[in-house]
């Protein structure tokens, strides 16, 4: 992908890693396009029938492929689509068929259908209620992790299911889809216990068993994950008919996109661009010039090997109506709502005003790693997870 992940220049603390070139790029130039891990359209978007449910493309009227059941009213730009979507996540959490490979159902499906259909209409229920991408976000994940485990368990060396292996796992057998994750910094979330609640018994009406795989606390880390992570589908510019929240500034969910997360289609968890650093004067932009999810990071400047790659969370151009001093509080209140950090970087330096004092309600960057990979890779005492209330 014409790049690396590096610690920070100085940096033996806080554990962060920065994405870095690997040869030089021209303005302009694709520095590399990525998938998501997983991806979802805005919630007023999902069950209109405008837009693909897996890759996000735009589908011409009336010629969308509407599966015969669906409880969130999905449908697809293509059967190829649609098969992915099915594997990857929505059987488990949507769908009756069988989770486990055939030889190994054993009638397992038959006995657990009941109880699936029932936990599937009430975890549907509490997501069209919370109206929130990172719910379905967070459980889309979790299905996807059971998948790619379920297709190392299959007899069966082709089909959909096994074409998960090389395409969810990241790097062979020894490094997957758990290990990326594991490594992703994250903020403080919260969790309810609604959501666990509901998700859990989702997966064990699918497998009995499966619903340990969920706690509160790595639940929480994992949306932590996502709210710090997750970017921001925008198509030619973005949209102008997204619902205005009515929660207060500080609840709302934001995602990383130039564009601001009020003109996204939707928003997906990228395993390689999750590691760009913010800056206000980016190197690298996110676009989507397939019409789909997939991205596609492109140079905004020359940039030379070894430069750091660092991309916009927010809008961060100055707007008619303000004033530069307006436009630099304007993204850096929005930078600490919802990144937890307090911007330094070189624009932000350099356009503060002489004595201006900061009131942005963060001195620090408030993100962290998990304390297992801390205690690994730095020899800190490991202890449970803080901060997650």
């Amino acid at each position: 992908m014409n790049v690396s992940v590096k610690p920070a220049p100085g940096d033996n603390r806080s554990l962060k890693n920065i994405l870095v070139a690997e040869k030089d790029f021209e303005a302009g130039d694709i520095i590399y396009k990525e998938h998501p891990i997983v991806a979802v359209l805005d919630a007023d978007l999902q069950g209109k029938g405008s837009h693909c449910s897996h890759c996000l493309r735009h589908i011409q009227k009336g010629m969308a492929i509407t599966p015969e059941s669906d409880r969130l009213d999905s449908v697809y730009c293509s059967e190829d689509c649609q098969v992915k979507d099915k594997v990857q996540s929505q059987n488990l959490l949507f769908g009756l068929e069988p989770v486990l490979p055939p030889e190994m159902d054993n009638g397992l499906n038959e006995l657990t259908k009941r109880d699936r259909n029932q936990a599937q209409e009430t975890f549907t229920a509490f997501l069209k209620a919370q109206n929130k991408p990172s719910h379905l976000l967070a459980a889309r994940i979790v299905a996807r992790q059971v998948t790619i485990e379920t297709a190392k368990m299959s007899a069966n060396k082709g089909g959909p299911v096994v074409a998960e292996l090389p395409e969810g796992s990241g790097v062979g057998e020894q490094y997957g889809l758990s290990d990326h994750i594991e490594r992703l910094r994250f903020i403080n979330a919260n969790v309810s216990d609604e959501e666990i609640k509901k998700l859990c018994e989702v997966l064990a009406s699918a497998l009995p068993g499966l619903e340990k795989s969920i706690t509160d606390e790595r639940h929480a880390i994992l949306l932590g994950k996502i709210a710090y992570n997750a970017i921001g589908i925008c198509y030619a510019g973005g949209r102008d008919d997204r619902p205005v929240s009515d929660e207060r500034p500080e609840d709302m969910e934001r995602t990383r996109t130039p564009h601001g997360t009020s003109r996204q289609t939707g928003c997906g968890l990228y395993l390689v661009s999750s590691y760009l650093a913010h800056s206000c004067a980016p190197s690298a932009r996110p676009l989507f010039n397939s019409g789909t999810s997939e991205l596609h990071l492109v140079a905004t400047h020359p940039i030379k090997k070894g430069d750091e790659l660092t991309m916009a969370y927010v809008d961060v151009s100055q707007h008619a109506e303000e004033t530069p001093e307006e436009a630099r509080r304007r993204r850096r209140v929005e930078l600490a709502r919802g990144w937890k950090f307090k911007c330094e970087c070189s624009r932000c330096l350099s356009e503060t005003p002489e004595g201006a004092e900061s009131e942005l309600g963060v001195e620090k960057d408030e993100s962290k790693v998990e304390e297992v990979l801390r205690h690994t890779l730095v020899g800190e005492p490991s202890g449970p997870p803080t901060g997650l209330e």
